[in-house]
């Protein structure tokens, strides 16, 4: 496990120990795992290494995902914003109809993560997911320096518990540090999504 890895988890188990019944993130509460986002390539490399994983371990469980991953590929491929090829986003790919959330109902906003199983609402790559994956629920802050939570979570908590449970507010900045370090080793650049990460090519 990366280092990465173990400060993310050790800040979340923090994060959960102090929110308390506030946070009901739970097996089978797979709100957060419908729409589709970005992916750095640490992260997509840490999910292939995972199917690479259950390939050996469980492969029907395996091939389940690879044909989820192939399915979402067939929805989104006329819509991606960026190379198709590489699977890489293009950088204005926030104002891309697949990301937009203008529409309501539109593909990008239903699409169910190909990792998420849908008979048990719960992460087959679980332990290979990515940051973003493992930092959501608790309250982290914006770019504008608010705090943002899951909108399932903290109904009925005071502004002042809200701010007692924020996640680590260093963890985006030690996960660009990760990530450009990972980069430039692997050649890589840019973002992509987790479909074109598991890809089978």
């Amino acid at each position: 496990m990366s280092d990465l890895i173990q400060i993310v988890d050790a800040a979340l188990a923090s994060a959960a120990a102090r929110s308390g019944h506030h946070l009901v993130c739970k097996p089978g509460c797979s709100q957060c795992c419908i729409g589709v986002f970005p992916i750095a390539y640490e992260d997509a490399a840490r999910l292939r290494e995972g199917l690479r994983i259950l390939e050996q371990t469980d492969p029907a469980k395996a091939g389940r995902i690879s044909a989820r991953v192939a399915e979402s590929l067939t929805r989104l491929t006329p819509l991606f914003p960026g190379d198709s090829t590489t699977g890489v986003l293009t950088e204005d790919y926030e104002d891309s109809f697949l990301f937009t959330d203008a529409s309501e109902g539109s593909l990008g906003d239903n699409e169910p993560c190909p990792v998420l199983d849908p008979a048990t609402g719960t992460c087959d790559l679980y332990e290979h997911r990515p940051i973003v994956c493992r930092t959501f629920g608790p309250p982290m802050r914006t770019a504008d320096g608010n705090l943002a939570t899951c909108e399932l979570c903290y109904i009925h908590a005071s502004t002042q518990e809200i701010e007692a449970s924020e996640l680590d507010p260093n963890i985006p900045a030690l996960e660009q540090q990760s990530n450009e370090a990972f980069n430039a080793s692997h050649n890589t650049h840019g973002e992509t999504i987790v479909a074109y990460a598991l890809r089978q090519s």
